[in-house]
């Protein structure tokens, strides 16, 4: 089967940037009803104003969702992917507050073959920033290639 593009067409240092979403009240409640996370602090209207954000705040896997969402329609890893296996790294670094925009940045780390040559495995840092070009999240991402034989 011929692919639009693999592995091999990304290499260690190259960098990527996707589109933009804003995060709204919308995506707060959908989430929480997904994955029963009603904490207050995303939930409460009042009782967040009452915290030192004083306001709601995004769930933390919403934005790692969001994150791994921009990527994919972004496109630019075209249908070269086998398969997730995994997040190392993860680390919230700034709060996203209802009518924040965040954009992702990705940057090859590392690119490893396996046993099969056909499959590589690589590590894509993902930053994920607000409409400021703040840090607010930043994880590891690994995933299994195809690659050309």
């Amino acid at each position: 089967m011929e692919r639009s593009k693999y592995g091999d067409d990304f290499n260690v240092g190259d960098v990527y940037r996707t589109g933009s979403i804003t995060v709204t009240e919308a995506h707060l409640v959908a989430w929480a009803g997904l994955t029963m996370d009603f904490y207050p602090l995303h939930m409460d209207k009042e009782y967040a104003a009452n915290t030192e954000f004083g306001e709601r705040l995004a769930h933390g896997p919403l934005i790692f969702g969001l994150a791994v969402g921009l990527v994919s329609i972004a496109g630019f890893g075209g249908d070269s992917a086998v398969a997730w296996l995994g997040a190392d790294n993860m680390r919230m670094l700034s709060p996203v507050k209802i009518g924040d925009t965040i954009t992702v940045e990705v940057e090859v780390m590392d690119k490893k073959p396996t046993k099969k040559p056909e499959r590589g495995i690589q590590t894509w840092r993902y930053t994920v920033k607000n409409q400021r070009g703040e840090s607010v999240m930043a994880f590891d991402y690994k995933l299994m290639f195809h690659m050309r034989v």
